[in-house]
């Protein structure tokens, strides 16, 4: 049975998957915004690439601002 990381150990667990979950936002949606580029140079799949490209722009910018704001 594993045992529950307390006090320090458990702070400094659940910084470093913040710190991920916002690494892998900035991340994903990047490659969303890179993808939707591409998908917007043709003039077929331009609605889908707009789409897209907001939504990526949407995580990126999320992953860079998401914690402004809490108190913890």
């Amino acid at each position: 049975m594993a045992k529950q990381p307390t006090g320090r150990g458990r702070r400094w667990l659940e910084k470093t998957r913040l710190i991920l979950g916002h690494v892998a936002a900035v991340v994903i949606g990047f490659a969303l915004m890179v993808v939707g580029l591409g998908l917007g140079v043709t003039m077929i799949m331009l609605p889908i690439g707009l789409l897209v490209g907001l939504i990526g722009v949407m995580l990126f910018v999320w992953g860079l601002v998401g914690h402004l704001g809490n108190d913890r």
